[in-house]
């Protein structure tokens, strides 16, 4: 199987095709539709790169990209924050908050491959 990816967003209709789109590019798909279940399923799939939507139930994106990010055993995953909000403000706060990339929905599945491609070189 290749490389674990958590997406944690709770949309199901932006989830589906892009977990079909990943899995055909032969990666392994983890869901979570809340920020706690985000942080409790990073901890036991232990993924190879996180998408993450910002606008969550509970604890919001940047919450949860910090928290990653503040510990030992996460902070080298890859965060890919993927959200509707687009200002420059909402892009300085993701980065401020750990992420690696910021890319807006709706997605672009060539943009979004390629951005995959760049943080999982191993």
């Amino acid at each position: 199987m290749g490389k674990r990816i958590l997406i944690v967003d709770d949309e199901e209709f932006f989830i589906q095709p892009i977990k079909i789109l990943l899995e055909r590019n032969g990666y392994e798909i983890h869901i979570a539709s809340d920020g706690m279940s985000g942080l409790q399923k990073a901890r036991v799939v232990n993924p190879d790169l996180i998408m993450l939507d910002l606008m969550l139930p509970g604890i919001d994106g940047y919450q949860i990209c910090r928290l990653l990010k503040f510990d030992e055993k996460f902070k080298k995953i890859p965060v890919i924050i993927v959200s509707a909000k687009d200002t420059d403000h909402d892009r300085e706060l993701g980065f401020k908050s750990g992420a690696d990339s910021y890319i807006t929905k709706p997605l672009n599945p060539s943009e979004l491959l390629a951005e995959f491609d760049k943080l999982l070189v191993a």
